[in-house]
């Protein structure tokens, strides 16, 4: 694709339908620290974001199923009827994939959210009608389910379909939209072509943090970034919207925050989270899940110039 097609791509401009994956905070003693989680989930709310639990930045593959359904226990109580999404995550869990995945979506629908499956390693290497198959049956007679493309660099059950799968994913009624994280502009690109094609009511929400105006080419976002500010993704999206030329040097800042925090190794920008919400308050400390990965002691500092050039400090 060269750049006088990707020209062409660009979309008028509207707000796009925003989510924030939610970062799970921890007390100074371990312990998941419940109100201070529902305080973020709230303010996610109150700045017009829909969140989303048990997801990569909630540690999903790292909890039990306990603590998930402690997660989404909190996520109910702080929405009070608002909408928030939920992840369906089977990967340790052992049995047929279906009905596993069944079983995860029921329990989220139950606490009132909005269910998105994450993939299981079981399926690599199965065809793309294998694959569509089991997405198939596993959402049969839901009213609202997303699906998920999560690449490895984010964690080793995901996997980023080739296009029949995901074709084939974007036919299934059942599934309004999928969060697309390759970190790959070209391909998400590809997949908005396919939508517009397909099915142009479907939802791609971008996953790259490191790209967070592709919602100038018509992505919608379900980003762990957001989980940093909520507020200002909503005044970007905003001045987005409204055509206001501010929007630049704030998508600019927040770019510049994701470009930080999503360094390599990727998986540790959870510490980030958990850094830089400690730093504005929010949290009552940076700790992660003890089996998260580190970032290195000065991260504090790069941190503060992020929320400085946000003016959040």
């Amino acid at each position: 694709m060269n750049l006088e097609q990707i020209d062409t791509l660009k979309k008028a401009r509207r707000k796009p339908l925003a989510m924030a994956a939610a970062l799970l905070p921890f007390n100074e003693d371990g312990s998941i620290a419940g109100s201070a989680y529902q305080a973020c989930l709230r303010e996610t709310l109150d700045a017009g974001l829909i969140p989303a639990v048990n997801m990569d930045t909630g540690y999903v593959n790292l909890l039990t199923s306990k603590e998930r359904l402690f997660a989404l226990r909190l996520a109910r109580g702080a929405a009070g009827g608002e909408p928030f999404v939920g992840g369906v995550f089977i990967e340790k869990d052992e049995g047929d994939i279906v009905d596993l995945y069944r079983r995860e979506i029921a329990t989220v629908i139950e606490h009132d959210g909005i269910p998105i499956l994450f993939q299981t390693s079981r399926t690599h290497g199965l065809s793309a009608s294998h694959k569509v198959d089991i997405y198939a049956r596993a959402v049969y007679g839901f009213e609202t389910v997303y699906a998920f493309e999560l690449g490895q660099m984010f964690a080793p059950n995901g996997e980023i379909w080739d296009a029949e799968t995901m074709e084939g994913i974007m036919g299934i009624p059942e599934i309004k939209g999928a969060k697309h994280s390759s970190l790959d502009r070209n391909l998400e690109l590809e997949r908005l072509q396919m939508r517009d094609r397909v099915r142009p009511e479907f939802k791609v929400f971008t996953g790259n943090d490191l790209g967070i105006d592709m919602i100038e080419f018509g992505s919608d976002y379900l980003l762990g970034l957001a989980a940093f500010s909520p507020q200002k993704f909503a005044e970007r999206d905003q001045l987005w919207e409204e055509g206001d030329s501010r929007y630049l040097a704030l998508s600019d800042a927040l770019q510049y925050l994701g470009n930080v925090a999503f360094r390599r190794p990727v998986p540790s920008y959870k510490h980030s989270c958990a850094i830089f919400l400690n730093l504005l308050g929010k949290i009552p400390s940076s700790r992660t899940h003890p089996r998260s990965t580190q970032r290195p002691a000065w991260e504090v500092e790069i941190l503060r110039d992020c929320a400085r050039r946000l003016e959040l400090l």
